[in-house]
């Protein structure tokens, strides 16, 4: 994430390891495969940006091995210094407003981080400028416009309950500063940006354990700008938990777009 007062979903919230837990669930096979094929593997330098979690950063420790290095940068990293140990190094880091916290990376990566970013256009940049010639970009992020409903479904007061919160959430998120559209110029920007060999794809998850989890976490941590903003009651909140809780309802996620290319 990028320093910024207004960020809706504090990585210092107990919510936030259970978030974290559940991307990890929905979205690494997903990132795993995109790494997998852009060669990542011994003995190369990674930079990992807005690190948030743990898994991303292990599992590229793990295929950079002993003569390799992974950067694991946020402007928060109290979830992910556990992860700090070689070849992983943890460094406090806003990819928004610093200079690149370094140079020559074979591959910079940021999953569901550059939508909340106030400055993505210098974030981008920076990402771009860190890599070396050749070098791997991999950029992931959602766009919740592109499927704002939490039920695509809404075939029911539980449903009608749960997307009029889903939307209070992303008229939350927008009001500071996120790009609820942003996933879907990633190809373009990275083309525009002068990288060569551009391909995206996108994710979708549907109806999981994994979704519900998400969302119960989601609704605790922002509970009360919720109910401060008007959106819902407590009571609501409290029935939308329950409903979850109770697993009758086919929950989904914004898509996560993946675009990936190569510095000239």
């Amino acid at each position: 994430m990028t320093r910024t007062d207004a960020y809706l979903l504090d990585n210092g919230r107990s919510e936030a390891a259970e978030r974290f837990d559940a991307f990890a669930t929905l979205f690494d096979p997903t990132t795993f495969r995109h790494l997998e094929a852009l060669g990542v593997g011994p003995g190369w330098r990674c930079w990992e940006v807005g690190a948030g979690g743990t898994s991303v950063v292990s599992w590229l420790g793990k295929r950079v091995g002993p003569t390799g290095k992974v950067l694991a940068t946020d402007i928060d990293t109290s979830r992910v210094a556990p992860a700090g140990r070689p070849p992983v190094e943890v460094r406090v880091h806003d990819v928004g407003a610093e200079e690149p916290p370094g140079e020559g990376f074979d591959l910079v990566h940021a999953r569901l981080v550059l939508v909340h970013v106030p400055d993505r256009d210098r974030a981008l940049r920076s990402m771009i400028r860190a890599l070396r010639p050749g070098g791997r970009l991999l950029v992931e992020d959602a766009d919740p416009a592109l499927q704002p409903l939490l039920c695509p479904e809404e075939h029911g007061p539980e449903q009608q309950l749960a997307n009029r919160l889903r939307h209070g959430f992303r008229q939350l998120l927008s009001d500071r500063g996120a790009d609820l559209s942003y996933g879907r110029r990633l190809p373009r920007l990275l083309r525009e940006a002068g990288l060569r060999r551009v391909e995206a794809d996108a994710h979708f998850p549907l109806t999981s354990p994994a979704c519900a989890a998400l969302e119960s976490a989601t609704v605790r941590q922002i509970r009360d700008q919720l109910v401060a903003a008007k959106i819902a009651t407590h009571d609501d909140i409290d029935r939308h938990l329950a409903n979850v809780a109770a697993g009758g309802m086919d929950l989904a996620t914004a898509p996560m777009i993946s675009a990936w290319g190569r510095k000239a």
